[in-house]
């Protein structure tokens, strides 16, 4: 599907970015990324970048013109610090970036566009969340502004996808939380796992967990959630939002313990602070419509994609 292709990705230097590039490489896409204030992360021939600024409507145009297909990967982003202090630093630069990749995609007569939204986009449900779950309750509270965000701009993907004269073909997924490498691992930024993934490395002693650990969450390696775009991409005709996660719930003490087993930090003084923020105590997500649907199933243990992430940043680290 992709080789030969002229393949956008949106967010060319981000975590999910960074990642999809390298697959679609191996792919034979003919990859545009873009590119903002960071400098390339990958440094590849094969990539076009394109340094613009995705909340400018000529720009975003600019970049659309001649492509395929558009993954839609850039956001601004931030851990659970920034959310508790301003809740509002995701709203207008989102919403205005995502409204203008669609219009420049339409106007492009481009194939069909991906967009990446949240699971923050779900009521504070306590089971696994199924897709058609998203407008029938209210969100948690530390969501509010991100999650109808995400909920307002998917409803844009809906309007290009179902509801003009002459649709495009936009596809929606929802991911659990993902990590893997070249994740943010930045302290005021980084979420929860390379946060920890930090620590452990740098041998923080005491070391500090927000909240009281015990927070479960779907956690996905980035690996297999590009596979599940991808195959997203391809199989979904119309408008079918889809979650793309493990199926499986880990609290964060137990992810503590598989990050703290893998990378030998056996006497780790662990401290939990619950006087820091964190979020939303229990994210379980349904991925029976990804396995009907895509055929998409998460294939990496979370030992093994712990041992991988820690790995690239230990090696990241060393060429620093």
């Amino acid at each position: 599907m992709y080789k030969g292709k002229n393949v956008l990705v949106a967010g060319g230097t981000g975590f999910v970015g960074v990642n999809l590039i390298r697959r679609l490489l191996e792919l034979g896409a003919d990859v545009t990324a873009t590119i903002h204030k960071k400098e390339p992360v990958l440094q590849d021939d094969r990539i076009r970048y394109v340094r613009c600024d995705l909340t400018r409507q000529e720009d975003c145009h600019r970049v659309a013109q001649g492509m395929d297909f558009v993954f839609m990967c850039a956001a601004n982003t931030s851990g659970a610090a920034v959310i508790e202090k301003n809740p509002l630093t995701h709203v207008t630069p989102n919403v205005i970036m995502n409204l203008l990749i669609l219009e420049a995609a339409y106007s492009a007569n481009v194939k069909k566009v991906l967009f990446i939204s949240s699971n923050t986009v779900y009521p504070a449900y306590t089971h696994p969340v199924k897709e058609e779950e998203m407008m029938t309750g209210d969100l948690f509270e530390k969501y509010f502004c991100v999650g109808w965000m995400k909920r307002f701009s998917e409803i844009a993907c809906e309007m290009y996808a179902t509801k003009i004269r002459n649709p495009m073909q936009v596809v929606v997924v929802r991911p659990a939380n993902i990590y893997g490498e070249y994740d943010d691992f930045e302290w005021e930024t980084s979420h929860v796992l390379p946060a920890l993934i930090r620590k452990v490395v740098e041998r923080h002693a005491p070391l500090e967990v927000w909240g009281d650990g015990k927070d479960l969450k779907d956690f996905i390696y980035v690996g297999d959630f590009v596979e599940g775009i991808l195959s997203a991409m391809e199989k979904i005709e119309g408008y079918e939002p889809v979650n793309i996660g493990s199926g499986r719930s880990i609290s964060i003490r137990e992810a503590l313990q598989t990050i703290l087993a893998v990378d030998g930090y056996e006497d780790a003084q662990v401290v939990y602070n619950q006087s820091k923020p964190s979020m939303i105590p229990v994210r379980k997500i349904d991925v029976t419509k990804a396995e009907q649907l895509i055929g998409f199933s998460a294939e990496t243990s979370f030992e093994e994609g712990i041992r991988n992430t820690i790995r690239w940043y230990r090696q990241s680290r060393a060429s620093e």
